[in-house]
């Protein structure tokens, strides 16, 4: 038989061997137990973290650029350049592709690359694959294409991505500062730009190259 000792301050008994159930936990295995707790929440992070890069990256590269003169491009030799060197002309910039409905523009582009290359226009394509898989070759092989079925002459760069996760900072930098702001929807979308840099419209891939009010945005930038 035992004896209870009463607290008191209670109506409660508690016997003298008692003991709270929080201390019979061992101390090694809380101690376990806080570190998993600890490991778990920063994997969780870390795992955030890996998921936000993506966003966080697009959103810096498109902020810090001031000028599309500031983007890094590549020629098809992939060598490091810009646009800068056609600052004080427009420029007609087109996401171009070799197996598209739309390819048979490259006549209509080429026509207007010679009429207006010598009042200050300056057309360039971007091959661009996101779309029906239409531009697979490399940029040999585009180039050889262009020339050889449309003679092309006006320049063409580097093989870029115009949407996904891999867009290029000149296509982020563009679709932000044009109405609509929206992702580019297929191949030969146009976007013209104005002497000083300024993204002044964007025509979408059903707009011809002669079509008419292409042609007087054109000639009222070159009047400028």
């Amino acid at each position: 038989m035992f004896h209870r000792t009463q607290s008191p301050n209670s109506v409660f008994s508690v016997p003298p061997w008692f003991i709270p159930p929080a201390l019979l936990i061992p101390k090694k295995e809380t101690e376990v137990k806080t570190t998993e707790t600890r490991r778990t929440r920063s994997t969780i992070l870390l795992i955030a973290a890996f998921l936000l890069l993506p966003a966080l990256s697009t959103f810096a590269q498109t902020n810090t650029v001031k000028s599309i003169y500031d983007i890094s491009i590549k020629d098809m030799d992939g060598k490091p350049t810009s646009l800068a060197a056609y600052k004080g002309k427009a420029i007609l910039i087109v996401n171009v592709a070799s197996h598209c409905g739309y390819t048979g523009q490259y006549t209509g582009l080429q026509a207007l690359h010679e009429k207006y290359k010598d009042k200050g226009l300056v057309l360039v394509g971007f091959p661009c694959n996101d779309f029906g898989a239409q531009e697979p070759g490399t940029n040999e092989e585009i180039k050889k294409f262009c020339s050889s079925t449309y003679k092309v002459t006006f320049p063409l760069y580097d093989k870029l991505h115009t949407i996904g996760k891999e867009q290029h900072p000149l296509y982020q930098f563009m679709t932000s500062k044009v109405t609509p702001s929206d992702d580019v929807k297929w191949n030969f979308e146009k976007f013209l730009v104005a002497k000083d840099g300024t993204i002044t419209a964007r025509y979408v891939s059903a707009v011809t190259p002669d079509d008419a009010k292409l042609v007087a945005a054109i000639e009222s930038e070159l009047a400028k």
